[in-house]
C-alpha cells in the first residue's frame, strides 16, 4: 500500500509518499498554501493521483509529549483532509523532525531559497521513513 505523509505548515508543506512495498519514502513536494481548506484539497487530490491507500499527518508534539496548540491545529487540519479522501488519515509523532531536515540539508550543503523550498519536503519523507519503520516492527 503507497502511504502519503504530510508536513503541514502555515505557509509550506511537504509531501512525501511510500512505494507499494513500504519500503521506500520520496519526497513529492512543497506545496505554499496559507488557505488550509485549499491546501486540503489539494492534499487530497494528491493522494488520489498517489493512489495512497494512507495518509500520515505529522503531530508536532511537545518534547515532553504532550499537546500544544500546533498539534491541536495539526489534528483539525488532519480531519479537514479525512472529509475529503476514503482512506484513513493518523497523526503521527514529528517531534524533532524539522531538526533533523536542517541537519541533513546542512550536511549536503543546500542552501539559501532551494534549502527553504525543500526542507518542508524533506521533514514529510523524514515522518515517513519514521511510520514505515514503525509498521514494519509491528506488522500484524
Amino acid at each position: 500500500m503507497r502511504i502519503l505523509a504530510v508536513d503541514y505548515g502555515d505557509a509550506r508543506t511537504g509531501i512525501a509518499v511510500s512505494d507499494n512495498s513500504e519500503m521506500l519514502a520520496s519526497p513529492v513536494c512543497t506545496i505554499t498554501e496559507y488557505h488550509a481548506d485549499r491546501l486540503a484539497q489539494k492534499i487530497a487530490d494528491i493522494a488520489k493521483e498517489q493512489n495512497a491507500g494512507e495518509i500520515i499527518v505529522g503531530l508536532p508534539l511537545n518534547m515532553d509529549g504532550s499537546r500544544g496548540g500546533r498539534a491541536q491545529k495539526c489534528e483539525e487540519f488532519a480531519a479537514m483532509i479525512g472529509k475529503l479522501v476514503d482512506v484513513e488519515v493518523k497523526m503521527w509523532d514529528e517531534r524533532s523532525t524539522t531538526v533533523t531536515a536542517h541537519r541533513f540539508l546542512n550536511e549536503t550543503n543546500v542552501r539559501g531559497k532551494k534549502r527553504k523550498a525543500v526542507v518542508d519536503t524533506v521533514a514529510a519523507t523524514i515522518i515517513l521513513e519514521s511510520y514505515l519503520s514503525y509498521r514494519s516492527k509491528h506488522k500484524d
